[in-house]
């Protein structure tokens, strides 16, 4: 059996302010055009399918229009709901949609396996949404007493494993959770749980053929069997050097036989610049980022004025700017009061408003030059007077 597992879709979802809806139509089209070239069997989408509890119409379209599109390719698709998504939302018109396609999202469903066959027999999938330990406290069926993402995952793949044993036949099951071993990651947009991250340990996954994870938007393989697939689309400008696609699971008839990755194409490359301003916007050496997403850390000393509209006149596409100045500047404890107090002239008085305004950064050479001679200029004014 040939399985193609994606996850983080994330429709809806902005690109500093820019919509990301007809970019990710595009690939989530290029996908389906994968399934049907390689003649894939079942997709499994593990989690945040939207980016928000509550989407806009024109994701529902790319939604239905998307999975309509991977049905009519041959394949069966199994959805579950990840961390961003409503659950509620997601899974209330389940029970309309045609037949092939799937959506998970009913906790008292874990550990019932939706199953498919071909020439080597059954295989089953049990598909985990994601479980919130807070609301699943007053359930008396095993729920109770997980406090944690570990331990709701832990029952969850325990009622898994109870119902394969009986049932026997190859497996595959999908989680939206942070799985120990995984390497850090900017892409980790927001914490699965509020007040920090509840890791779950790899040996949670034992038992099945395929672990299908989602979570992180960017691919990793923690063992044979337990992988993510990322997102379809750079989300942002810690991913962009991470590739986008998914992962092609060959099932045969004793199990997992192998893992190939299919990438998919990326609408609009991410590029960070670092350096001077003025060095960024004239070096030749950046000509081919003009139809990138560019965010620009740039390393003057001071705040340049009116940066973004500057970086966008080369690079439209600009869509970030950080002030990073090359050097950092050690800082001191005292306060603006004890700077005035200290000063002994009005040179040094104007010096000491410079320096609390620029976190530690006085005077440069020219704009000293240009305070002594106004300075010296008052002083005469005063002379006269």
């Amino acid at each position: 059996m040939r399985i193609l597992h994606t996850s983080d879709w994330h429709i809806g979802r902005t690109f500093h302010g820019h919509s990301t809806l007809d970019a990710l139509r595009g690939v989530l089209e290029e996908l389906t055009s994968q399934v049907r070239t390689h003649g894939v069997d079942v997709v499994i989408v593990a989690g945040d399918v939207f980016d928000s509890a509550t989407p806009a119409a024109g994701c529902y379209t790319l939604l239905s229009d998307t999975l309509r599109g991977l049905a009519d390719a041959g394949a069966t698709v199994i959805v579950t709901s990840g961390n961003h998504d409503s659950a509620a939302r997601l899974g209330f018109q389940a029970g309309l949609l045609r037949d092939g396609i799937h959506v998970l999202t009913d906790p008292d469903a874990v550990g019932t396996p939706l199953t498919v066959s071909d020439a080597d027999g059954p295989v089953h999938f049990y598909g985990i949404p994601y479980l919130e330990p807070a609301l699943l406290r007053h359930r008396d069926d095993g729920w109770a007493n997980a406090r944690t993402q570990a331990a709701v995952l832990g029952h969850a793949m325990d009622r898994i494993r109870t119902d394969l044993a009986v049932r026997g036949g190859r497996s595959v099951a999908i989680a939206h959770c942070f799985a120990a071993g995984v390497e850090p990651t900017p892409s980790l947009e927001r914490d699965i749980q509020q007040g920090g991250l509840d890791i779950v340990p790899l040996s949670t996954f034992d038992g099945v053929d395929y672990m299908a994870l989602g979570h992180i938007h960017g691919r990793q393989q923690l063992s044979t069997h337990v992988r993510y697939a990322g997102a379809p689309l750079h989300y942002s400008f810690g991913e962009g050097d991470k590739p986008r696609g998914s992962w092609l699971v060959d099932l045969d008839e004793t199990g997992l036989r192998s893992v190939e990755w299919l990438a998919l194409p990326v609408p609009r490359r991410l590029v960070t610049l670092r350096g001077p301003l003025a060095q960024i916007l004239t070096d030749a050496a950046h000509a081919e980022h003009a139809e990138a997403w560019v965010c620009v850390e740039y390393t003057d000393d001071l705040p340049e004025p009116d940066p973004l509209r500057r970086l966008q006149a080369r690079f439209p596409f600009c869509a970030r700017v950080v002030h990073a100045p090359a050097a950092a500047r050690a800082r001191d404890t005292l306060t603006y009061v004890d700077r005035v107090r200290a000063a002994r002239s009005d040179r040094e008085l104007v010096d000491a408003f410079l320096t609390h305004v620029r976190d530690g950064q006085g005077a440069s050479d020219r704009e000293a030059g240009v305070l002594d001679d106004v300075l010296a200029d008052r002083v005469r004014e005063k002379a006269v007077a």
